[in-house]
């Protein structure tokens, strides 16, 4: 999403930091470039000037004119002001003293409520709550059914007691919805509401009916992230129109350039609580204005990539494992749970992009291919129970055989066999108190790639003294045993897939 915008700040430092000593006109300089990227990504102007005049501010005051490094800490200051215009501090979701707590979902039509309202709904079971979704967009067509399918997925009830497609009316279902959850004793209620390609007075007018109708704890301002400029207008007029406790950030996937995210919280005054990453239903997030800043400027958000890790890893399989290392009995099954335990954590291309300095390797990383985990465990799976155990018996007969079951070539077995005996030779030096891996990560995660990669042509060659890479991102990526070849390589493949 901050693709661009964070590729010209990192570029504006990066001439920054070659100066010992920073004069007026070199902020000045500095923050024409800032300026100028932030108005190419779509935020909008008046957020762009309060933001330069308080970092001018503080750029040309003593904070920086006694500082021992003046460029570093232009650097600082920029990351606090980006955490201030993203809401300051993380905001979370205010729970009524007396159940159940109403959230209402508002926004634009196309905007990904309904989607957001079933993420929400799983998002606040994983959290221990009892949610139920109450479908009272009953204008689009085939909106109830979505929320319904939806509710079914994340094993959460729907209240929908209309079919919808322009007929029943909604504030009447989001009354009897609040009744049911009392009845029922749900302890969390979210209302999706209906949308517009544009906003109107009928739009409003319902929004409000139904907010005077369930008197809701929060009101959450679904925005689509690659709405543009147009994403302050809309706010505006939702903040004036029903009034909004906060606002959750969808498609921040996308490839647009990410204006709308960094506009709207100063806008409407309103914190940016949550934010959608994908189109999985686990692709939901707490917002932490801190950690987006840090993946703007490319620092990276190692604290969420541990995160994710600590609640996907099984602590005890961790020890069992630690104790197949311990004895050196690591088997091809082990590789399997290993890779199906890293899927587990979401898209690989995301979990590497949290890197510091993973921005110099965007090109790389957008050519990973997710699919090598499924491909690696449908040749596993091909083989008997004994092949795994003890993959040395595999012969050329075997190989074929194993190739024909999982669809893929005898060149691929081949590659599998040899990345499995260089992940088991790892994970073997992990276990004897050797390289940790990624910070924050269960250690022994196992190397994998495409078919004939270089670096499986090339493992009878010396490895380099000393070569370990000058790119944090790229560092870390090696220390799990992930190759990311540089462009320049004229391999056929290398680890994830990467060409």
């Amino acid at each position: 999403m901050f693709g661009n915008l964070s590729d010209r700040l990192v570029e504006t430092f990066k001439n920054l930091r070659s100066k010992g000593k920073l004069s007026a006109a070199d902020i000045d300089a500095t923050l024409r470039e800032i300026r100028r990227a932030l108005l190419e990504a779509d935020v909008a102007l008046e957020v762009v000037k309060n933001f330069i005049a308080a970092v001018r501010e503080r750029a040309l005051g003593d904070e920086v004119s006694k500082a021992l490094n003046p460029a570093q800490q232009v650097v600082q200051i920029v990351n606090e002001e980006l955490v201030q215009i993203l809401g300051g501090e993380q905001k979370r979701i205010s729970f009524a003293k007396n159940p159940p707590t109403v959230i209402m979902l508002a926004g634009l039509q196309g905007s990904g409520k309904t989607t957001l309202a079933g993420k929400l709904a799983k998002w606040l079971k994983d959290q221990g709550q009892t949610p139920i979704l109450v479908a009272c967009d009953l204008q689009r067509p085939n909106a109830v059914n979505q929320l319904q399918i939806l509710g079914e997925s994340v094993g959460v009830p729907v209240f929908a007691p209309e079919a919808g497609n322009g007929s029943g009316n909604p504030v009447t279902v989001a009354k009897d919805a609040i009744k049911h959850a009392k009845q029922k004793q749900f302890s969390v209620v979210i209302v999706d509401t209906a949308g517009r390609l544009g906003i109107d007075e009928e739009l409003m007018k319902q929004a409000k009916d139904i907010r005077d109708a369930t008197d809701p704890d929060e009101v959450l301002f679904v925005i689509d992230s690659m709405i543009g400029q147009d994403a302050v207008n809309v706010a505006k007029a939702f903040e004036d129109g029903v009034g909004i406790t906060g606002v959750v950030v969808t498609k921040l996937d996308g490839d647009a350039r990410g204006g709308a995210a960094l506009s709207v919280a100063q806008v409407t005054g309103k914190p940016i609580v949550f934010a959608s990453t994908g189109e999985a239903l686990d692709a939901f997030e707490p917002f932490y204005p801190d950690r987006m800043a840090s993946r703007i400027l490319d620092m990276g958000d190692i604290l969420t990539l541990i995160e994710q890790a600590q609640k996907s890893f099984d602590e005890e399989q961790a020890m069992e494992m630690a104790e197949k290392l311990a004895k050196d009995n690591f088997t091809l099954e082990d590789f399997m749970d290993q890779m199906q335990q890293l899927k587990k954590m979401g898209s690989i291309k995301n979990m590497l992009a949290m890197m510091p300095g993973a921005g110099k390797l965007r090109s790389q990383l957008d050519n990973i291919d997710e699919k090598e985990i499924d491909r690696t465990e449908a040749i596993i799976r091909s083989m008997t129970p004994k092949e795994r155990k003890d993959p040395k018996i595999l012969n050329g007969s075997r190989r074929l055989r194993i190739a024909r079951g999982s669809g893929m070539t005898v060149t691929d077995v081949n590659s599998l066999v040899n990345r499995f005996e260089q992940a088991a030779k790892m994970m073997k030096t992990m276990a004897k108190g050797g390289n940790p891996g990624l910070p924050g990560m269960p250690q022994g995660l196992p190397a994998f790639g495409g078919a004939g990669s270089q670096a499986n042509k090339n493992k009878k060659a010396k490895p380099k003294k000393g070569g370990k890479s000058g790119n944090p991102a790229k560092r870390a990526a090696e220390a799990a045993g992930i190759s990311i070849e540089s462009q320049g390589d004229s391999g056929s493949g290398s680890a994830f897939g990467l060409k």
